[in-house]
């Protein structure tokens, strides 16, 4: 029985339980206030995964989930629609003058990792403690006042101040590449010019930080038998994609849909 909002899907005769798009809906965003964009987008996803479960149910496919963490493993029904997909989607790899080409639209897309020499201050606190949490904004905001007015005294103010082991050496991390810090405290990095402060606290899991970037490493364009491997596998993956997205499209084609609109929202 259909609800008042949304009509009841149906896919090849087989009804969808309603309960499943209200649980597939909060995946999508929508506007406030308007909910019937998220069903929408809801009923469409139900709509391939059920197409897709019946097809491997046609071919006789039994599911065989993987692990995809440590003590983490597929669900049958992701299962079933990864060994559909394996068996019914081939993409080419992309020869050698594809890549080359792809190479040579920007080399300079392709450089060595940024490499940061960074001090900070850290006003430690539980961001999930909300008082807490607003008093050492407040420390933070301060010290950094007291940074930007005089950025000599930046290694004096983390001595005295930081509640980072680094405070003995004036606040200084030395060197860091991607993947050395927490996202947020990299997030900043990336943004940031040399001899920069922040000019508002960051906020990471440890607490609030004031980073100055001491240094920013020079990055340097990488040769194309460097970077080769990277370029192929993204074009596979790329063309592996758009074979996928043509395979549910023929499916969606030979099907009977109602109750979800099957064109692109």
């Amino acid at each position: 029985m259909s609800t008042a909002l949304f009509p009841d899907l149906i896919v090849n005769g087989e009804l969808v339980p309603q309960a499943q798009i209200a649980a597939e809906a909060q995946n999508h965003a929508a506007p406030k206030g308007k909910p019937g964009i998220a069903w929408r987008k809801a009923a469409q996803a139900v709509a391939i995964r059920t197409l897709l479960l019946q097809e491997a149910a046609r071919q006789g496919l039994t599911p065989a989930p993987e692990e995809i963490g440590p003590g983490q493993f597929e669900t049958e029904e992701e299962a079933l629609i990864r060994g559909l997909l394996d068996t019914a989607v081939v993409a080419d790899a992309p020869d050698e003058t594809d890549i080359k080409a792809e190479w040579e639209k920007d080399p300079d897309r392709f450089k060595t990792p940024p490499l940061w020499e960074v001090s900070h201050i850290l006003v430690a606190c539980d961001p999930r403690d909300e008082e807490m949490c607003e008093m050492a904004q407040k420390r933070a905001a301060g010290l950094i006042e007291l940074a930007l007015e005089t950025p000599t005294s930046f290694a004096k103010l983390a001595r005295n101040n930081s509640d980072c082991g680094s405070k003995a050496n004036g606040g200084a991390l030395g060197q860091l590449g991607p993947g050395d810090t927490v996202p947020e405290f990299e997030a900043a990095l990336r943004g940031m010019d040399e001899g920069e402060i922040t000019p508002e606290p960051v906020l990471t899991r440890h607490g609030y930080h004031i980073i100055r970037m001491d240094a920013l490493g020079t990055r340097k364009t990488l040769p194309y038998d460097a970077v080769r491997p990277k370029i192929s596998e993204a074009m596979e993956k790329a063309a592996w994609t758009r074979a996928a997205q043509a395979y549910v499209n023929d499916l969606v084609a030979g099907a009977e849909i109602t109750g979800a609109n099957m064109a692109p929202i």
